[in-house]
């Protein structure tokens, strides 16, 4: 049986700590690895490693830290297939949303490739008599991330690159579901021309994620996960100093007009709903219909697109999704459909039982749709993160518009119109954080910052674009005046770039 260790100053480095989890095949149900769950002492001796290569790190140019991301960018690219099937494997995503998983974090990559830019400075020439005045971005130190089972290529990217791009080192604790891939991202990235220490992942459980919060050496740490965690990370990271950003959980509304083309919309939220079996904190797992007709119309054709997906294994190239990533998890959905039903909402589609011939282990689900859901209903205040559509039924934009704004969680949302105005006017007002007009899964490009709002998120900065610049790096402001006078024969030399 295959072990996953820690990768700790440039080197795979086996645990001593005796403790292991175990790494399940969610196709079949079947145990296929263990990985180390590491101690303070190991996680102490990565932060050491983080800390003897920040200096060299931190003074190296922009441009050669850019070089840096642009060949880890290359190396991805021509190992995709070999991590896709790697992280298929571990979480049971199919194989093309495991690619779509590691190219969002390579588009993370790429905006890292113009920190040169992104660090730039502000500048005032003669802010007082002979007196300039300029800032200059430099990096917090060692810094950490602690990143989810759902996304364990493009999260670790988020938070990663950006950060050793800025200049600092990291310390990464990935999910111990699925710990494979970004032990493989570390290996590239150290082929890619990166120093030894300056990228760590040491895999655990909360012991691990207390010694990151507690250690007194680590400046910054980025979590994604649930928001009960995140409100304890947050808490206690801030609580030992930190500066944390700490993204949670996620209740995304899907609004539909009378004037929505409706064809489309239920195209777009299929997927979204369904896509990598709801595992995903942008899934779209409430639709609110405007009007009896839209939401008769829209159950009626979202019951024939649900029923026409095929759940399949990972590597089923027919497959539209594949099984979660655990039985505990996979009885958590199935917990939540019961209580769906219990309350009174009424079960159109019923996803349990579902079974593969050859696989009868494996934790699928399929399709489940619910209609006539209420906001008092406890299994809409919570997030299933499953296979699962809620349809809601209101008879105005103002009552749909409400129900996001007055959720708890307030990460994304998206509106369905043809109606300028009222989208104009649904995105300013709406409680969250990311609104998709037309768009299902309004996660934004790399270049602009990824964050939702109450308790979805807790911190005041979100992840990548110039937000995550901006987390990762402190402004240190000069003013400074030279007194006039002969500079005689000194000499001048100017440096080189390179």
């Amino acid at each position: 049986m295959r072990e996953v260790h820690h990768f700790i100053d440039g080197k795979s480095v086996a645990g001593t700590s005796g403790r292991f989890g175990e790494i399940f095949d969610p196709n079949t149900g079947k145990v296929q690895g263990k990985v180390a769950l590491a101690t303070k002492a190991e996680m102490g001796a990565a932060v050491d490693a983080a800390s003897a290569a920040l200096p060299g790190w931190a003074s190296m140019n922009p441009q050669r830290r850019a070089r840096v991301m642009f060949e880890f960018k290359r190396l991805v690219e021509a190992n995709m297939d070999e991590l896709a099937h790697m992280l298929s494997s571990e979480h049971g995503k199919v194989i093309a949303d495991s690619k779509g998983d590691v190219q969002r974090g390579l588009d993370v990559v790429e905006f890292a490739c113009g920190i040169p830019h992104l660090l730039k400075g502000e500048y005032t020439e003669g802010a007082g008599p002979g007196i300039d005045v300029y800032s200059m971005r430099q990096p917090l130190g060692v810094c950490a991330g602690i990143t989810p089972f759902n996304f364990p290529a493009m999260i670790p990217c988020w938070m990663s690159a950006v950060a050793i791009a800025c200049g600092n080192t990291f310390i990464l604790k990935p999910s111990e579901k699925d710990p494979s891939v970004p032990m493989r991202l570390a290996e590239l990235m150290m082929e890619a021309g990166l120093p030894k220490g300056v990228l760590n992942v040491v895999n655990g459980d909360k012991e691990a994620v207390d010694a990151i919060l507690t250690h007194p050496d680590i400046k910054a740490v980025s979590f994604v996960g649930s928001s009960d965690i995140a409100q304890y990370v947050y808490s206690t990271g801030t609580a030992h100093g930190k500066r944390v950003q700490a993204m949670g959980g996620a209740k995304n509304h899907g609004i539909i007009l009378p004037d929505a083309n409706l064809e489309q919309a239920v195209k777009d939220i299929v997927g979204a709903a369904y896509g990598s079996a709801g595992e995903r904190c942008m899934a779209l797992p409430v639709a609110v219909t405007v009007g009896k007709k839209t939401g008769d119309e829209f159950v009626e054709r979202m019951i024939e697109a649900a029923r026409g997906l095929k759940v399949g294994i990972s590597t089923d190239a027919e497959a539209h999704y594949g099984p979660v990533v655990s039985a505990a998890h996979k009885a958590k959905v199935e917990n939540y459909i019961q209580m769906g039903i219990d309350e009174g909402a009424n079960l159109l589609l019923d996803g349990r039982g579902l079974t593969l011939q050859g696989n009868e282990g494996g934790y699928f689900i399929g399709p489940n749709l619910f209609d006539n859901v209420t906001a008092s209903m406890q299994s809409y205040k919570e997030e299933i993160f499953g296979p699962v559509l809620q349809v809601m039924r209101v008879e105005t934009l103002e009552e749909a518009a409400a129900l996001p704004s007055n959720h708890q969680y307030g990460n994304g949302c998206a509106i369905f119109t043809s109606n300028g105005r009222a989208a104009r006017e649904f995105a300013a007002q709406v409680n969250v954080g990311m609104v998709g007009v037309n768009v299902p899964i309004p996660v934004p490009v790399a270049y602009h910052t990824f964050g939702g709002w109450k308790r979805s998120a807790f911190g005041d900065t979100n992840q990548h674009g110039p937000e995550g610049v901006r987390f990762w790096t402190k402004i240190k402001t000069i003013t400074q005046r030279w007194p006039e006078g002969d500079i005689g024969d000194q000499a001048f030399v100017i440096p080189t770039m390179g």
